[in-house]
């Protein structure tokens, strides 16, 4: 896969709730920094993080609005609509930036507002 074929994945699978699978387009070190979650190093790491996600959310939808790809380089702004178990809806827009090498995530960060999120993570 190229780099947007990559991307195109990522986002396919988390809105199919694939966390397992959406984790294997990492490298095995792969690099995080996510804004709720912080720094995450490591793929098993990161699937470990991921198992508690559908304990988080009913529904979770994140739609790419713009999508640029330059190399091994992609940047991308979208759209979150999630619902967590309770009924709190949760709306909020996201730009990330992904480093895909051999096929893999090695780098990834996003950037959003945290006031939607806080219902999810208590702050």
């Amino acid at each position: 896969m190229n780099t947007a074929e990559v991307v195109d994945r990522y986002y396919e699978l988390a809105n199919r709730g694939e966390w397992d699978a959406w984790c294997d387009l990492f490298a095995p070190d792969q690099t995080m920094d996510e804004q709720l979650a912080g720094h995450v190093e490591g793929r098993e790491t990161l699937r470990e993080m991921m198992k508690g996600f559908p304990a988080m959310y009913a529904a979770f939808a994140n739609t790419p609005r713009f999508v640029v790809v330059q190399g091994e380089q992609a940047a991308v702004i979208s759209h979150i609509s999630a619902m967590t178990h309770s009924g709190t809806a949760v709306e909020a827009e996201v730009c990330n930036y992904f480093r895909i090498v051999d096929e893999r995530i090695t780098y990834m960060t996003n950037i959003h507002d945290t006031v939607p999120f806080a219902p999810v993570v208590g702050r």
